[in-house]
């Protein structure tokens, strides 16, 4: 019999202010290392209220990491260094790897109704850090989805589930980022390698995230999962919807600030001052 995944640490999101002025929420961020490794943050943003988002992330700089923007609802603009300019709408992906540098604006844009959509950064290793940067744009009808009999529907963005591969290929933490909504009831179990680092967000509704189910988490919660080869969540009085992420972990050190990370404070230093005297941009 497979060992199920307990829970090891529940964290309810922060609201946090970012970029020139965006209400999000932290799940997770630079206080919670290494817990989340190879995961560094991971930002939810909604509101209804256009002044919590307008200001967006104008332009910045990013090295050591990548990032992936998933949108719920609504349109995200961006443009980079390379070159590149376009928009992410509902359901859509962005997977940017910064590697040895880009300079990267994104914009979030006025709607009727919620914008929501989450941003996930991830670590890379030292061998790494310093490879060419690259964007990977998936529209919504790229992702594979499964509908199960139990009325459980599942989006794939990276690695794999029930035969369905992810668009996303070829990252080097080797993820699976799934989108998993359940009806009432229902249980997910899902194989998930060991010795990989595993955690959930709940967007909509409540549930349990292991089979002791000793506490109900309930939406806007980080959930950590322990080590093991599968995880069973179960939803809870109505519809559960969350995100199922998991990595390798890296186990290097970090030395974070801001919006770039490397493996020691003199490389840090280096990614700054370069970035100050023009000399960031390396391809």
């Amino acid at each position: 019999m497979k060992s199920i995944r307990l829970v090891k640490k529940i964290t309810r999101s922060r609201p946090t202010l970012e970029g020139a002025g965006v209400r999000l929420l932290r799940a997770f961020g630079n206080a919670d290392l290494p817990l989340y490794d190879p995961f560094l943050m991971l930002d939810d943003f909604h509101s209804d209220q256009p002044e919590d988002y307008i200001a967006g992330f104008p332009w910045h700089p990013h090295r050591g990491i990548e990032t992936v923007t998933y949108m719920i609802a609504g349109t995200v603009k961006h443009g980079d260094s390379l070159g590149n300019a376009g928009a992410i709408h509902s359901g859509d992906v962005q997977w940017m790897t910064a590697g040895s540098g880009i300079i990267h604006q994104e914009m979030p844009q006025r709607q009727k109704g919620t914008l929501w959509g989450f941003q996930l950064w991830v670590n890379l290793p030292a061998k790494d850090k310093m490879m060419k940067p690259r964007y990977r744009d998936l529209k919504a009808q790229d992702l594979a989805e499964r509908k199960l009999e139990s009325g459980a529907r599942v989006r794939v963005i990276a690695g794999k589930f029930m035969g369905l591969a992810g668009p996303v290929k070829d990252i080097i933490s080797d993820p699976e980022y799934l989108d998993v909504t359940l009806p009432e009831g229902v249980i997910f179990e899902h194989a998930i390698k060991g010795g990989h680092t595993v955690f959930s967000y709940v967007i909509i509704g409540q549930g349990f995230f292991d089979p002791s189910r000793q506490r109900t988490i309930l939406a806007e919660h980080a959930v950590l999962f322990g080590d093991g080869e599968n995880v069973a969540i179960t939803a809870e009085n109505g519809t559960l919807r969350f995100l199922l992420i998991s990595g390798k972990p890296i186990g290097e050190p970090v030395a974070w600030y801001g919006p770039i990370v490397m493996n020691t404070e003199e490389e840090l230093a280096l990614a700054f001052e370069e970035y100050r005297n023009g000399t960031f941009l390396k391809s």
